[in-house]
């Protein structure tokens, strides 16, 4: 099938006259686009900058739902536009301003507690869990409220956190996170007493399976969340694809996301009523507004055709395959620029296709040989973690050692603990204590 348009694009004779404005607008990403274009606005009162982005978000409340079935219906040949993006308006509060709201009375109900408590808030990983020092907290805080501190007071103080949201909040480790959040709950003495002595070895719960309580005991711990700040983790900001992939029947089209691009509307007049301009200053700027909008409908063009030629090249993706190896410069022979000048196109851009947003720089993936793409590696790890034994899971080197048996390739093994973060999947020591928690093994 061939995707890729017959007549040749008119860039090349554009770019005399509108370089300048081009690169940094083809550069930005959609959702920084506007504030690029308003960086050239701010010298030049002869345009105005549309937005398509501010909308009345009060009536967007299932917008992200149905923007997901509209990604599943795509094999159907429905739109993949959407109806907006509602995360543009809302701030979530973080951890550490959630924490602090509740360091009050009656917990805390002194300076000197509530001061070791806002010390503790401070010496918490992302993970939500304590990796403070008792005795220098003792000592700050010593210092701050001029009069002395023990260690003994401030880890009395941080187990008053087992009763704040998120529970587990403050634990030193996974095991006092789980009491932590067991205090939490309200559930009967008789399986509040059995999940404290199956966490007591938490390895060997199945020596419990008889006790009356036993299931119920172990749903209660698996409902437990690890790690505890597991809600505050941070959200990635809201996707705008610049590129949409679109399918009906075996007709496979791609289009730009045009819904979200702002509009530049050219004034004869300048915004500010102030301005008394020569004659020559008016046409100077008119063109430039006018240069403006060709970068603009040049970014579209360039993003359209690498599309174009992203489907070419990865039609099997398309279908349900696997990413192959594609170089930028496959792309920067076609266009006839430079491979730095691609890779500013693809840079923080999105794809959008009924499997899901992609990054443009996923479908050029590094060649690890003339046949393997690190994104066939990554695959084949998953697939491998997925299917392992859960009571021995493979080590890195034994990972390492199974991908240059299949692929016929050498590696590092550092490489394959790269990937394996990447696809945030835990060490085989974490995995196999995450393992022995489920009950799927009995």
């Amino acid at each position: 099938m061939k995707l890729r348009t017959q007549t040749q694009t008119t860039l090349k004779t554009k770019l005399s006259s509108t370089l300048k404005s081009w690169l940094p607008i083809l550069q930005s990403g959609m959702s920084d686009l506007e504030e690029t274009l308003s960086e050239f606005g701010k010298e030049n009162p002869y345009f105005n900058i549309k937005s398509n982005i501010a909308q009345d978000f009060s009536s967007q409340n299932s917008a992200q739902k149905k923007r997901q079935k509209e990604i599943q219906r795509g094999a159907k040949g429905s739109s993949l536009e959407g109806d907006g993006i509602e995360q543009f308006c809302i701030q979530e509060e973080s951890l550490e301003v959630v924490l602090s709201g509740q360091i009050v009375p009656p917990l805390f109900p002194t300076k000197s507690s509530q001061e070791i408590a806002k010390m503790i808030i401070e010496n918490l990983n992302e993970e939500g869990y304590f990796e403070g020092d008792c005795e220098q907290i003792a000592q700050t805080c010593s210092e701050i409220l001029q009069t002395p501190i023990h260690a003994t007071e401030v880890e009395k103080i941080r187990k008053r956190f087992a009763y704040l949201d998120p529970p587990g909040i403050a634990a030193l480790d996974l095991i006092e996170s789980f009491y932590f959040q067991l205090d939490n709950l309200d559930v009967s003495n008789e399986v509040y007493s059995l999940c404290l002595e199956i966490l007591q070895n938490l390895a060997n719960h199945a020596k419990h399976k008889n006790a009356p309580f036993y299931e119920k005991a172990m749903r209660v711990i698996q409902s437990f969340k690890n790690p505890p700040a597991l809600d505050f983790f941070q959200k990635e900001a809201a996707i705008i694809p610049d590129i949409l992939v679109l399918e009906e029947k075996n007709n496979i089209q791609v289009q730009i996301n045009e819904k979200y691009y702002p509009s530049i509307e050219i004034q004869t007049q300048p915004k500010d009523d102030k301005i008394k301009s020569k004659e020559e200053f008016i046409k100077t700027k008119i063109k430039e507004a006018r240069d403006l909008v060709d970068a603009l409908e040049m970014r579209k063009a360039t993003l359209y055709k690498i599309g174009l030629m992203i489907v070419e090249y990865q039609y099997e993706f398309f279908k349900g395959g696997e990413i192959k190896p594609m170089k930028l410069k496959d792309l920067a022979e076609e266009f006839g620029h430079a491979p730095s000048t691609i890779s500013r196109a693809i840079s923080n851009k999105f794809l959008e296709c009924s499997r899901g947003i992609f990054p443009l720089k996923n479908f050029f993936a590094t060649a690890i040989d003339e046949e393997t793409a690190n994104t066939t590696i990554k695959d084949f790890v998953s697939d491998l973690i997925k299917n392992e034994n859960k009571q021995k899971p493979l080590s890195d080197n034994r990972i390492l050692e199974l991908i240059e048996e299949k692929f016929n390739i050498k590696m590092v093994r550092r490489t394959i603990t790269k990937y394996r973060a990447q696809l945030n999947i835990a060490s085989s020591s974490e995995r196999k204590k995450l393992y022995k928690i489920s009950l799927s093994s009995h």
